[in-house]
């Protein structure tokens, strides 16, 4: 009876998520991986995942899903998938399978005739997974990067396309997230201090700097370096933020003008994510949370009204005991991974979970 582990691989972080054979969670490891430098960090990225997760390749089947291939380091997505896969086969051998949406588990040889199916679906997998658990529900996952909205009716995924352009087009993948999108993103004017203020045009902040002062996103998931390359105590986080408005910070300022330009930063990010929503929730509709950002899929779903709840409450994750909550945390932030293992395991095990 193997283990399975799941793997999510990004282009700025590797999730891996360590299941037994009853879908149980045994451990979790989320690290950055800037795999726009090089195929060597995925390298290392899964060798440290291995190592922390204490397990062998070869004692584990290995269920991966994706988002990598969008990196520039790659030609196009095609050509990524296939790069990303046969790196990924050669660390963790033949039991390494790539999830390929409603198509099912596709090992390395099948990888490039599917690539469309594999490239960028581990929403599916997250989708897939929890419509196993539920019958309506909108899941959203807001990440460090983007943010997905699935709706599941009848115990089923509802979507018409598989491809970013198709989910863009469509609300269904908003690409706003609570770590590296760039505060540029978010409007051409901010309010402050009761004027409207033009945006600088400069990768001067990121949404991280406003989560950090509002003291929303933990630091576990703060990974991704600050814009400006240095430290991230709230002196040097709302010096980033203020120069998005031409302004200067100095020691001696009162910090509660800089959180409520972070609040106000706070409120667009929502609006445009609750904007994406309101076109898939209908009436009486449950939202399910995860990613970094779960904290606000809560805010939203307060907002409207709705009952909100965790993606870790709706599934029985752990095995003997209630997962603690740094555990449900984590589970949260890397659900793609898990939820893949836990595709992996039904169909490996064939047993009801």
């Amino acid at each position: 009876m193997f283990n399975v582990v799941g793997w999510d691989i990004g282009g700025a972080h590797l999730k891996a998520v360590l299941l037994d054979a009853k879908g149980h969670v045994i451990s979790s490891i989320q690290l950055p991986c800037p795999l726009w430098k090089g195929l060597d960090f995925l390298q290392r990225g899964i060798l440290d995942a291995l190592q922390a997760l204490s397990i062998k390749p070869s004692s584990a089947c290995h269920a991966i899903t994706m988002t990598g291939e969008l990196v520039d380091l790659f030609e196009n997505r095609h050509h990524g998938v296939c790069k990303i896969a046969k790196v990924a086969t050669d660390l963790l051998g033949e039991q390494a399978l790539f999830y390929a949406a409603n198509m099912g588990f596709v090992p390395l040889q099948g990888v490039a005739e599917v690539t469309r199916n594999i490239a960028s679906t581990n929403w599916h997998a997250s989708a897939s997974a929890l419509a196993l658990h539920v019958q309506d529900a909108l899941f959203v996952d807001i990440g460090s990067t983007t943010t997905d909205i699935i709706a599941i009716e009848g115990g089923k995924v509802i979507s018409d396309g598989l491809s970013d352009a198709h989910r863009l087009a469509a609300d269904n993948l908003v690409y706003t997230g609570v770590v590296r999108t760039p505060v540029m993103a978010l409007a051409q004017k901010l309010s402050f201090e009761g004027s409207k203020i033009n945006v600088v045009a400069e990768y001067f902040a990121t949404m991280a700097d406003v989560y950090r002062l509002t003291g929303e996103l933990l630091p576990e998931y703060d990974m991704v370096e600050a814009a400006d390359g240095k430290g991230k105590t709230p002196l040097e986080t709302a010096r980033r933020l203020a120069r998005m408005i031409g302004h200067d910070v100095e020691a001696s300022d009162d910090s509660k003008k800089w959180i409520k330009l972070a609040l106000t930063c706070r409120s667009l990010q929502i609006l445009q994510i609750k904007t994406a929503m309101l076109k898939q929730l209908k009436p009486n509709m449950t939202i399910i949370g995860a990613g970094a950002g779960s904290f606000l899929v809560k805010a939203i779903a307060d907002d409207l009204v709705c009952r909100f709840i965790p993606v870790c409450d709706l599934l029985s994750v752990g095995s003997a005991e209630r997962l603690d909550l740094e555990a449900q945390h984590d589970i949260e932030v890397c659900f793609p991974a898990y939820a893949v293992a836990y595709l992996r395991v039904k169909s490996v095990f064939a047993h009801k979970i």
